[in-house]
């Protein structure tokens, strides 16, 4: 394989990205990941039942799989100090006939299982470098690599995150809007089992979210104002272990914090094209949304997904993979999905922060129909794990 002249070279080497250039040579293209050696991320992902299929039909769950904790119950609890408070609603895998929802694990894990997996691919080249300049021609992409040299193909796929310069080179805008939140990432050791429950207090400055990891340790989410969430980014161990147990009930019993914090504003933006002239955008260069219900990371992976699916498609026919038609359709098949998830996060992230009383009636209203429904609580569940909108292959558990 000539690593100057791929068919397909993929810019930034987070999951998303990973699992694109994986899948795309594990289907004979021959692919060149770009993608900077990066440092430790102390952050987790709950990974939903359709990117766990995803994983395991390309190989790489089984590296994966002792690192990560199921999560078979999500607990939404109401810890606002409003007139208006929703119940408690409680959503068990066993209600839709699944072991668990899906799977948590510490993204280390998660990104070592996918890079040793991507090196022993023989039509991926790895290349430890970043993207300095990409130009677009009418049969070509030719990116510019910050070490010198210039890689040429058919079609970018840039998964360079929400700075991405794949987006700016193709001229794609985007809508963005910032939040008065600040998400802290922790990982606790803590003296009580967590039971595979994951449980989401919701709080009057945003959701404060455990999440199982193996044994008696869980990943934490933390969303609070600037101005607090500065304050407990540099706290002293024992101050922030206090206030992390009277946030939590002492639902885990004594906590201990591990090394590793992680401290990023929240925001929500969208591209207004998620491809243009031979570049497709996944990831965080194609959407970005707060870190509740476990949503981000398994979109992006429904983008690698699907891109992987029809560049795979179109090169079996014979077709330009880079061209307007391939592009158009991952465009088409993405908005859907993409936009009801943004729409649906964005609207119970502001019904926490606004003090105006119908909107948190109507959050309220909304909860309390999925405790007491529950053909809408499975329908809901059944969504979330494998939405009807958005079932690549992949995701289906079946190769490319």
């Amino acid at each position: 394989m000539d690593a100057n002249s791929p068919e397909v070279v993929v810019i930034g080497g987070g999951p998303a990205g990973l699992t694109t250039a994986i899948a795309l040579a594990g289907s004979g293209l021959e692919t060149v990941l770009v993608a900077k050696s990066r440092a430790p991320d102390h952050r987790t992902t709950a990974l939903l039942g359709g990117s766990v299929a995803a994983l395991q039909t390309l190989g790489v769950w089984e590296e994966c799989r002792q690192h990560a904790a199921p999560l078979r119950v999500i607990r939404l609890v109401d810890d606002t100090n409003r007139l208006l408070r929703a119940p408690e609603v409680r959503f068990d895998a066993g209600e839709i006939g699944l072991e668990a929802f899906g799977e948590n694990i510490e993204n280390r894990h998660l990104l070592t299982a996918l890079d040793q997996h991507a090196r022993g691919l023989a039509s991926l080249t790895v290349i430890d470098d970043t993207a300095e300049m990409i130009s677009i021609g009418d049969t070509a992409v030719t990116v510019r690599l910050s070490g010198g040299g210039t890689i040429a193909a058919r079609l970018a796929i840039g998964a360079d995150g929400r700075q991405s310069i794949c987006r700016t080179a193709a001229g794609i805008e985007t809508d963005a809007r910032r939040y008065p939140q600040t998400a802290l990432t922790f990982n606790l050791g803590h003296s009580r089992a967590h039971a595979n429950i994951s449980t989401e207090f919701h709080t009057d400055s945003g959701p404060f979210t455990l999440v199982p990891l193996p044994g008696r340790r869980s990943s934490l989410v933390f969303v609070a104002d600037p101005r607090d969430a500065e304050h407990w980014s540099q706290a002293d161990t024992p101050e922030l272990v206090m206030e992390l147990e009277r946030r939590s009930h002492s639902l885990l019993g004594k906590i201990t914090v591990e090394s590793g914090r992680g401290k990023f504003p929240l925001a929500v933006e969208t591209a207004r094209a998620f491809a243009a002239r031979r570049i497709a955008l996944i990831g965080e260069a194609a959407h970005l949304i707060p870190p509740i219900g476990a949503q981000g990371l398994n979109l992006g992976l429904r983008d690698a997904a699907t891109i992987a699916e029809l560049v795979v498609e179109a090169h079996r026919a014979g077709a330009d993979i880079g061209a307007d038609a391939v592009l158009a359709r991952y465009d088409s098949a993405r908005r859907a999905d993409i936009t009801s998830r943004h729409t649906a996060i964005d609207m119970l992230n502001r019904s926490l922060l606004t003090d105006f009383l119908p909107v948190q009636g109507a959050r309220a209203l909304g909860l309390f129909m999925l405790d007491r429904i529950g053909p809408l609580r499975r329908a809901m569940m059944r969504e979330g794990v494998m939405p009807l909108l958005a079932q690549p292959r992949l995701m289906r558990g079946e190769p490319l």
